[in-house]
């Protein structure tokens, strides 16, 4: 891996992988949705888009077709942290898809015609997020769960604050926003570091060096119980509590917590509820965790009727990680998971692209591989249970519920993971 840092700021990180047929290459900016005032909650998103919609030298569908015509992927996202612009190509390709990316950055229109056509389009995500309650479900939880933080805003913004950005004030943002010290260009394949490194600076020579953005740190957590009254046939269940931070010495120990909680059928969640109990089609748990905060959910669909049951076994659950060491058997299956897991996504230059970038973002430095595998393999039943008792206490825990709340009856709902 090497890394050049431009005299504008931006950091430019490689992994050279002679024997890959194709390369990866991603334009991460640090900035998302927690970085966005209340007012302007979506723009991050909604300027994403329109990064696709048209520049100086290409239209949308010049753009789309530029692409396809060689067999290459062009997407985007935005996270509540950063946002990214990637391609994969033939390696042969990539100076194509440096050129394609930073023009999009660098040189999009934000035609009025299509800003109100790309306006129309998110405003139906936002409708379409609202009517998939298994999608909602989890922004639901991360708002109550972030209360009052940048941290709870929706990704996709809030239909008020989509339906008021105006041009000037998407410019305005993307110009403050995407400067030098908040760009980060990573790349995986049979490149080249030095040859990628001066063509980026040719494209990138103007942007300016600007600041690099701040965050409100998250600094307390409360209990919550919020049901979201809905005529569904399943009620759909957020339950969660207080995790690490992405750059934290004990991340290892949560990996495999939640691996061995509900990261795999054969997880105890996936077992308990599924198999055993027949109660969910679906269940698992996930770590959303972020620069200086994160949280452990569980979720699960059941029926209304079911609901009750399915909470006193996810607590049930909890209580037991707490309350007892995970058994050697269970401890040896995660990190076999694990680390199998891992070593198969470095087959991808996209993924290995991917984690570039968030060690840099998030751990200011490249782990080797070995060090995390390392990592992994040191964790013991006693850290995990340590760690367990530390972040599984009620003060923390958040239940999220959409549903019938007729039916589902949660009048008797006890949030503790001492009974």
């Amino acid at each position: 891996m090497q890394k050049s840092v431009l005299e504008n700021g931006i950091r430019v990180i490689t992994e050279r992988i002679p024997a890959a047929h194709s390369a990866t290459i991603g334009f991460w900016v640090e900035n998302g949705s927690r970085h966005e005032p209340v007012a302007q909650n979506g723009i991050s998103h909604f300027i994403e888009h329109m990064l696709f919609k048209g520049t100086r030298r290409r239209t949308a569908h010049e753009i789309a077709k530029e692409v396809d015509s060689v067999g290459g992927v062009l997407n985007g996202f935005t996270s509540r942290e950063f946002s990214c612009y990637y391609a994969k190509v033939l390696a042969r390709k990539l100076p194509m898809a440096v050129d394609l990316l930073s023009d999009i950055v660098l040189n999009s229109v934000f035609d009025h015609e299509e800003i109100e056509k790309e306006r129309r389009v998110i405003l139906q995500e936002i409708h379409m997020q609202e009517d998939t309650p298994d999608d909602l479900i989890h922004d639901l939880f991360s708002q109550r769960f972030w209360y009052d933080h940048p941290l709870g805003h929706s990704v996709l913004g809030k239909q008020e604050s989509v339906g008021e950005f105006s041009r000037d004030t998407l410019l305005g943002f993307l110009t403050e926003q995407y400067c030098g010290k908040n760009i980060l260009i990573c790349a995986a394949g049979n490149l080249e570091h030095e040859q990628l490194t001066a063509t980026i600076n040719g494209a990138f020579r103007r942007v300016v060096p600007g600041r690099k953005g701040s965050t409100i740190p998250f600094v307390a957590f409360r209990r919550g119980l919020s049901i979201e009254d809905k005529d569904l046939e399943q009620a759909h269940l957020c339950l969660g509590t207080r995790a690490l931070p992405q750059d934290h010495g004990r991340r290892f120990q949560s990996y495999l917590l939640n691996t061995i909680l509900g990261g795999s059928m054969s997880s105890r969640l996936f077992q308990k509820i599924r198999e055993e109990q027949g109660l969910a089609y679906s269940v698992y748990s996930y770590l959303n965790c972020h620069s200086d905060t994160g949280a452990l959910v569980v979720y699960a669909g059941t029926s209304p009727g079911e609901a009750l049951g399915v909470i006193r076994t996810m607590l049930g659950e909890l209580h037991r990680l707490r309350s007892e060491p995970v058994t050697v058997e269970e401890l040896h299956s995660a990190k076999e998971q694990l680390k199998g897991n891992l070593l198969l996504s470095m087959e991808s230059t996209d993924n290995r692209m991917t984690r570039l970038a968030k060690n840099e973002i998030y751990l200011g430095r490249q782990g080797s591989l070995k060090e995390v595998l390392s990592g992994i393999q040191k964790v013991t039943r006693e850290s995990i249970l340590e760690l367990a008792q530390e972040i599984l206490r009620d003060e923390y825990l958040n239940l999220q519920v959409i549903g019938n709340a007729a039916k589902a009856d949660l009048k008797s709902v006890e949030l503790t993971l001492d009974s």
